[in-house]
C-alpha cells in the first residue's frame, strides 16, 4: 500500500495502523524522511517520481495536500500514474461541506474529488470534519488576541483524528466502496458561549486542544447523532452534519 502525506498528521497515523495489520507499506512525502517506515520523495505537483512510488502497488491512501489548486494537478498526476501501474483502488480524505461552503480550498477539494471520481480508477472517498488538532491551534491562536470573534454562524463537529484513521485503514483494506458516509464527532462536542461540554466516554485528542476550544466566544454546537453504516456501537462514528466542516 501506498500513502500519500504518510508523514503528516492523519498519514503516519493510518501509516502505523497498516503495518500494526501487517501490511506492507510505502510512504510517500515531499521529502524524504526516517520513521517506521522511511517515506519516498515525490513531488505529486509535477508528478516526479510518482511512476517508480507506485510500482507493485494495489492500494493507494491519498492524504497529502497542498492546501489549493495544487490539490488538483496532483490529483491528475496520481490518476495518469495509477493508471500506468495497473489502476489500484484509490482512498481519499475530502472533507465535510466542501459543496456548500464558498472557501478556495474547498473548491479544490470538490474539484479533486471530481478528477478521481471520473478517472474510471476504483475509488473510495471518505469526507470528514475539522480534526480537534485543528481548533486547538486555531481558538490557541485567538487567545492569545486581545479581541476573539464570535463564530456566531459557524458549527463545529470536530473528530479526533485517531478516529479518521481507523475508519481509513478500515477503507483501505475493503473493496471501493464510492463515496461512504460522512463522519464527525458527536453534537456538543464544542459547545456554545465557551462552555467546553464533552460527551461522557470522549475525549479530544489532547488536553491542549480541550483547554483551547473550551475559550471558544461563539456558538459552536453541533446537531445530529446519526450512525453510519459501518458503526460497530456507541457513538465511534456519527453522520456528520452538511456544513459542519468548516475548517476541516
Amino acid at each position: 500500500m501506498l500513502v500519500t502525506g504518510g508523514t503528516g498528521t492523519l498519514g503516519r497515523q493510518i501509516v502505523d495502523r497498516l503495518l500494526d495489520r501487517g501490511q506492507p507499506v510505502r510512504v510517500l512525502s515531499r521529502t524524504a524522511r526516517q520513521g517506521r517506515v522511511p517515506s519516498v520523495a515525490v513531488d505529486l505537483r509535477t508528478g516526479a517520481g510518482l511512476d517508480a512510488a507506485l510500482d507493485g502497488v494495489g492500494t493507494v491512501v491519498h492524504c497529502a495536500s497542498g492546501m489549493g489548486k495544487s490539490d488538483v494537478d496532483a490529483a491528475r498526476n496520481l490518476v495518469r500514474a495509477a493508471r500506468a501501474a495497473g489502476s489500484p483502488h484509490v482512498v481519499y480524505i475530502s472533507i465535510v461541506g466542501i459543496d456548500r461552503v464558498p472557501l478556495g480550498y474547498y473548491e479544490a477539494k470538490l474539484a479533486t474529488e471530481r478528477v478521481l471520481a471520473e478517472s474510471g480508477l476504483p475509488l473510495t472517498i471518505l469526507r470528514t470534519t475539522q480534526f480537534h488538532d485543528l481548533l486547538g491551534t486555531v481558538f490557541g491562536a485567538l487567545a492569545k488576541s486581545p479581541v476573539v470573534p464570535a463564530f456566531s454562524a459557524v458549527r463545529f463537529q470536530p473528530i479526533d483524528s485517531g478516529e479518521v484513521a481507523e475508519r481509513m485503514t478500515e477503507l483501505a483494506l475493503g473493496e471501493p466502496k464510492g463515496r461512504v458516509a460522512d463522519i464527525g464527532w458527536p453534537a456538543g462536542a464544542v459547545a456554545a458561549r465557551g462552555a467546553g461540554r464533552l460527551p461522557a466516554g470522549h475525549r479530544p485528542s489532547s488536553a491542549r486542544a480541550a483547554r483551547a476550544a473550551a475559550r471558544c466566544a461563539g456558538p459552536c454546537a453541533a446537531r445530529g447523532r446519526q450512525p453510519h453504516p459501518g458503526q460497530r456501537g456507541g457513538d465511534r462514528h456519527v453522520r456528520a452534519v452538511p456544513g459542519a466542516g468548516v475548517m476541516a
